[in-house]
């Protein structure tokens, strides 16, 4: 399949743009959670690992264990938001998200540790799909790129805001593993933290609309209208026409509206899938997850490693709202080969320097020693790969996964590629540690491979959607 850049149509809109962010910002704290829980790990993976007396590959499995949860949150939200509403799917998500908060903080073995992180898992898929789709259904075309990037927006602040919180928490114990309030050790009141903006999130999706697709999907004419209203100033018995046009009334969307005659897939699904997949597949997760620890290994202080962690987080930050200013301009397609490229050139770097370093036993495990210029250029090389993948990778998949898929199929679509981008985060969660104890570079260089091969899947395969409507996805 292969697209232009350009929109075949391009539709002049009159819109209330507050309005418009307002409603995205709320959908889009379920993104904030989602980095949160994914990303609170990172501080206290090394503490658990050790109370727990956990080897490398319970390790690695507690610390992706959420992600077989977020896969079938993710499988099962599709559903649920056509049956009971996107915003009922919100509010579920924020209820699991508090479950785990505090099951995680008061775990007292591996196996409970794990149940709850699946737990949590459930809410981060769900959010991870219902966010696309509300902030895709309820903007404006001309804006939706940048409404969409408000969820990887939403996610590398809720990175930042867990590794900070870490920072802090791990510096007033004197440790991730040492004592703070109530008796119990720093790491456990990381996970605990999350319970306040998880409150504040359910709390906020009851303020907000339905959507206006699902409405119509519903019958509920008058209350579809009513939301499109109070964001659009023109067209709005337009646009009604053209969703109940798109959608086939009283049909819920299912799996079975995938199938097709590529590999049993719809082509546009497939492409959904492979974009979720590359994105998990160049290792991005493996600097939220483990850069504390690996940077540690190397031989920074825990103190200098969470330092790090927080200054990657913020590169994150700002390269994303970076991507949010030229999403609607240069569109979709530039900015996922531009970072396809960058990831490349800077996970090669990586693969190099950890695949050249010498290797010293460091308290009985071998582990490779980077030297000042070889440490300064392994930083400098993380640090240019999260930025290419958040100025692209990030942010864009998530908007494409909102708008490249037509009514009838966007929720069952974006929740199959979303549970296949959690699998896939899985993988590559539980593999790192094993292939870092056979060496780092050949980590690095298999996801320089991927990055490789992620730039001639977007060249062939990914169309544009830059300023088309939601309805002119056939």
């Amino acid at each position: 399949m292969r697209s232009s850049d350009e929109p075949t149509t391009q539709h002049a809109e009159e819109y209330d743009a507050g309005r418009a962010v307002l409603l995205a910002v709320v959908a889009a704290l379920g993104g904030f959670l989602f980095g949160f829980d994914t990303a609170v790990i990172n501080g206290a993976v090394k503490a658990i690992t050790d109370q727990f007396r956990m080897g490398p590959a319970l390790s690695g499995f507690s610390v992706a264990s959420a992600l077989l949860g977020c896969a079938v949150g993710a499988w099962m939200a599709g559903r649920i938001a056509d049956r009971q509403g996107r915003i009922r799917v919100m509010v579920i998500a924020a209820v699991l998200f508090v479950i785990s908060a505090i099951g995680s903080g008061l775990a007292f073995a591996p196996w409970d540790l794990i149940i709850w992180r699946i737990v949590g898992g459930l809410g981060v898929g769900a959010a991870s799909v219902i966010a696309p789709a509300y902030i895709a259904e309820i903007s404006p075309a001309s804006i939706r790129g940048r409404l969409g990037s408000l969820q990887q927006l939403a996610i590398v602040t809720g990175i930042f805001v867990a590794l900070l919180s870490d920072y802090f928490l791990a510096t007033a114990a004197g440790g991730a593993d040492r004592p703070l309030w109530l008796g119990l050790e720093a790491w456990r009141w990381m996970f605990m933290t999350a319970v306040v903006p998880a409150v504040a999130y359910g709390l906020l999706a009851l303020q907000i609309p339905e959507s206006p697709r699902y409405l119509v999907s519903r019958g509920r004419l008058d209350q579809a209208r009513t939301v499109l209203a109070s964001i659009l100033r023109t067209g709005v018995d337009d646009r009604i026409a053209e969703i109940r046009r798109t959608l086939t009334r009283d049909v819920r969307s299912s799996f079975a509206d995938l199938r097709g005659s590529l590999l049993g897939l719809l082509p546009i699904v497939w492409v959904g899938v492979l974009l979720s997949v590359f994105q998990q597949f160049v290792g991005i997760n493996v600097i939220f997850y483990y850069s504390s620890a690996l940077w540690q290994q190397v031989g920074f202080s825990e103190a200098d490693a969470l330092i790090q962690t927080v200054i990657t987080s913020v590169t994150n930050i700002v390269v994303t709202l970076v991507a949010i200013a030229f999403i609607d301009r240069i569109g979709r397609r530039k900015l996922l080969l531009v970072g396809s490229a960058g990831m490349f050139v800077s996970l090669g770097t990586l693969a190099v320097v950890f695949g050249t370093a010498p290797i010293v036993d460091a308290a009985g495990q071998p582990q490779p020693q980077l030297g000042g210029t070889e440490g300064l250029i392994a930083l400098i090389a993380a640090n240019a790969f999260v930025v290419f993948f958040g100025m692209s990778w990030g942010p864009t998949v998530w908007v494409l996964l909102g708008e490249m898929f037509n009514n009838r199929i966007r929720a069952a679509a974006l929740g199959l590629a979303a549970a296949a981008q959690w699998i896939g985060n899985f993988v590559i969660s539980t593999t790192f540690p094993p292939l870092a104890d056979v060496g780092l570079g050949l980590a690095y260089g298999l996801y320089t491979t991927f990055a490789l091969l992620s730039f001639f899947f977007v060249l062939r395969s990914v169309p544009e959607t830059k300023g088309k409507q939601l309805e002119e996805m056939e």
